[in-house]
């Protein structure tokens, strides 16, 4: 058979011809697969349901958005700049510097902030702007913690790269090892992405750490992407971050060469919906960053903007926020500790429990608990000739009220014994 497009006669190739077949080396998206892993399983009659799966915040939104919408209701009807305001900018850029003990005037907002409508979608991207083409069969590589946000593997893969899973195992302290990075590794590396407080370890890098990751960004030229989207849920001291440790280091005058920051507002300030985030950083990336935003971006609308700029000025509800999670992980810690490696993570709102057998823990608490959890096998991936380091684990996200998560701990400690 044959199809006429533009008058010329081409040959039916069938419609998955037609497509980006590296999309079929994706596997299924974490949650698809908890869908059809717990597919036909029923919880028992008496079990209300609980849902610690997703790390969704479950804490009333601030006041402030509302009141910020409304008061900018007017601006639905115009478009808005990628770039976003520069209220947005200076609010950010003011953030940064208080949280992070900028030093004053080095970090120019008007240059080195750019809001995102939500971290995922830039975080994807980014890859786009990252990953150059092949060269002579040297592939690019893209790296990556083991465990991992889904979105990186996606992007790096849709990018033509080689995505390589760091092992991030409680030996290498939940991040990658970067003293087991090889040359001929770090030469092809176009794109690091690295995730403090770790998702779902919790574990929070520090100022050595993140120098030395700097360092190795800056010698063998690739973007270290930092997401620190869990930054501001910590249960003891605040994490440092990597503006803050490139902020004392010289390089040829660029303080931020190589770094790329992502932040948002769904778990500082509980609002994942209304999709806000930022990235900051390197002014040269940022301005390729921008331009390429121009043509995949419609860009952030203007009451999200303004409700965004209000809430990185506001730190009374994230105080609020954290002192509601440290209660979650107090209530956590009365029925897992000493079990399944229980340990109080650095930051974020997860738990990783080692349970033996992920996914069987995951349907026996589904079944007989009406809990729902996440198996770590979804998270992870088999580097060749090794099993899959997340298979022992489950996800816990303690986003319910302190009194929930108690009684779904204790459950889940009856339950898996």
């Amino acid at each position: 058979m044959e199809r006429i497009l533009g008058g010329m006669s081409l040959p039916d190739l069938g419609t998955f011809a037609l497509v980006n077949d590296r999309l079929d080396r994706l596997s299924d998206y974490p949650f698809t697969r908890l869908a059809a892993l717990l597919s036909g399983v029923t919880p028992r009659a008496n079990a209300e349901p609980i849902m610690m799966s997703v790390g969704e915040p479950q804490h009333q939104p601030p006041a402030i958005i509302d009141e910020t919408l409304r008061a900018n209701a007017h601006l639905w009807g115009k478009y808005p700049p990628v770039g976003g305001t520069p209220e947005f900018r200076e609010a950010v850029g003011a953030w940064l510097a208080r949280r992070y003990a900028l030093p004053d005037g080095l970090f120019d907002a008007e240059k080195s902030v750019l809001p995102v409508s939500g971290t995922r979608e830039a975080l994807f991207l980014l890859a786009l702007l990252a990953v150059p083409p092949s060269k002579a069969g040297r592939q690019p590589a893209v790296l990556m913690p083991n465990p991992f946000y889904a979105p990186y593997e996606g992007a790096a893969l849709l990018a033509g790269a080689e995505s390589v899973f760091l092992p991030s195992t409680r030996e290498t302290g939940f991040l990658p090892d970067l003293d087991a990075l090889t040359p001929e590794l770090l030469e092809r590396t176009a794109l690091f992405y690295l995730c403090t407080p770790a998702n779902p370890q919790g574990a929070a890098a520090d100022a050595a750490y993140l120098e030395r990751a700097i360092g190795l960004a800056r010698r063998y030229g690739f973007i270290l992407a930092v997401d620190e989207c869990y930054a501001e849920i910590y249960l003891d001291k605040p994490p440092v971050g990597a503006l803050q440790v490139a902020s004392g280091l010289a390089h040829d005058g660029k303080p931020w060469a190589n770094i790329l920051v992502f932040h948002s507002l769904s778990k500082r300030s509980s609002a994942a919906g209304l999709r806000s985030g930022f990235v900051a950083g390197d002014p040269e990336l940022m301005s390729r960053f921008t331009r390429l935003r121009s043509y995949s971006n419609a860009g952030m609308p203007l009451p999200v903007l303004a409700a965004s700029a209000a809430l990185w000025r506001d730190e009374a509800h994230v105080e609020e926020n954290r002192a509601l999670y440290r209660a979650k992980f107090d209530a956590a810690e009365a029925s897992l500790k000493g079990r399944y490696g229980y340990y109080r993570p650095d930051g974020g709102f997860f738990l990783w429990l080692e349970v033996g057998d992920g996914e069987e823990a995951t349907r026996r608490l589904w079944a007989e608990g009406g809990i729902r959890v996440l198996p770590g096998a979804y998270l992870t991936r088999c580097n060749p000739g090794e099993a899959n380091p997340g298979a022992p684990f489950i996800r816990i996200a303690l986003v319910n009220d302190a009194e929930t998560v108690a009684h779904a701990c204790g459950t889940i400690a009856r339950i898996l014994g």
